[in-house]
């Protein structure tokens, strides 16, 4: 009897590779003949914080966005401080945050719960194969220096040393609680940035993606939780834009440029956090196409025929789009098409669909343009001959 062929997006998952994933998970049982000391546990919430403001400065707003500048020296050790969380080499890490945010929610997205589901986002894509080795093009900026390079072909050597050095400091229950408890509680939030921040919290901005703010995750990852702030205006340090939207990893490297070891902030524009700044055209065209799409094409052509069926006008139509050449959507312009939303009905659904934005007027008008060509399409298929 023939197999099925695997999903896509799953089909090339190793499960083996998952084996040190989960070794580390269930090294945290140890503790039940370690014992949890309170050293350790001192031990393991520093190393959370003190590693995740190693992913979230080093990982994520240097190495990925460069929205900050340092010296040489403040690279290689916020390097040194990110791979202490055992999350991979720092340029593997950058170039696939960085073709997220190329892809964010769409299908080329590497970790998109839309699109693959909420547990492939949060860890599986992590274990295929083709996400295995570092797209140096994409990071080419960061691969000319030899010592980031090095830091890449060993990724986990941070993260080892670390270890070592929490045995001994308070022996086995430093080992167990202190690295390996701080260490999942890492992977996990890391991970819920990519996971949960794309399914539950508010939008204020337009972004085209599902990138959400949600205030408890800011809490558990140093301030990333204000994910549709940052996917707003990726070049900004800072991501939480209002004083209330606590963003503890950019009030240290704030106290870090007092004293010059980092300079060059980068802050988000005012326009943009009142939400009064027109959306890029790349943003517009993907936001437009989502809302064209709420509506099936096939289904309001069918409407049309049926209202139309035997009529002089819907043959007229029809030899109209034949000889339209492509231009679709101006061979309809100026044809009432009966079942086809008017700019009313569009805009009411880009309300309830999405965030206030000075640029809801060309979401709409082109969103309009997109499904008078997606309906006449269906209405040219389903007028061809059998």
């Amino acid at each position: 009897m023939p197999v099925p062929p695997p999903t896509p997006e799953h089909d090339d998952i190793i499960y083996p590779d998952t084996i040190p994933f989960l070794i580390v998970h269930l090294v945290c049982f140890a503790a039940i003949w370690t014992g949890v000391t309170t050293t350790a546990i001192v031990i393991a919430v520093a190393l959370y914080v003190v590693r995740m403001f190693g992913v979230t400065a080093g990982y994520h707003r240097y190495f990925s966005h460069r929205t900050f500048r340092t010296s040489r020296v403040g690279q290689f050790v916020l390097a040194l401080l990110a791979q202490s969380s055992a999350q991979r080499g720092i340029l593997w890490w950058a170039a696939k945050h960085r073709h997220h945010h190329r892809y964010s929610d769409s299908v080329e997205d590497v970790h998109s719960p839309r699109q693959h589901g909420f547990w492939y986002a949060h860890l599986g894509w992590i274990f295929q194969p083709r996400h295995a080795k570092t797209d140096y093009a994409a990071v080419a900026d960061l691969a000319r220096y030899p010592e980031l390079r090095f830091l890449d072909r060993h990724q986990y050597l941070p993260a080892a040393v670390l270890a070592v050095a929490a045995w001994l400091v308070a022996g086995w229950p430093g080992l167990v609680v202190g690295f390996f408890w701080s260490t999942v509680a890492l992977y996990h939030g890391t991970f819920m940035i990519n996971s949960l921040a794309h399914v539950h919290g508010s939008q204020r901005y337009v972004t085209g993606d599902d990138s959400r703010n949600n205030w408890w995750l800011a809490v558990v990852t140093l301030g990333e939780g204000w994910h549709n702030n940052h996917h707003a205006y990726q070049r900004s340090t800072r991501q939480g834009f209002r004083w209330w939207e606590v963003d503890p990893t950019f009030y240290v490297l704030k106290a870090l440029s007092w004293v010059r070891a980092v300079w060059d902030l980068g802050a988000p524009p005012r326009e943009l956090v009142r939400n009064q700044l027109p959306l890029g055209r790349a943003v517009i065209e993907k936001v437009a196409r989502q809302l064209a799409a709420s509506f099936s094409a096939e289904q309001l052509a069918r409407q049309i025929q049926e209202t139309w069926d035997n009529s002089p006008r819907l043959q007229e139509l029809v030899g109209r789009l034949r000889e339209a050449h492509g231009q679709l959507a101006d061979a309809v312009a100026d044809i009432h098409l009966p079942h086809i939303p008017d700019y009313g009905e569009l805009r009411a659904r880009a309300e309830a669909m999405y965030a206030q934005t000075p640029s809801m007027d060309d979401i709409v008008a082109r969103a309009r343009e997109l499904l008078l060509v997606g309906v006449s399409q269906a209405l040219l298929e389903q007028a061809a001959p059998a």
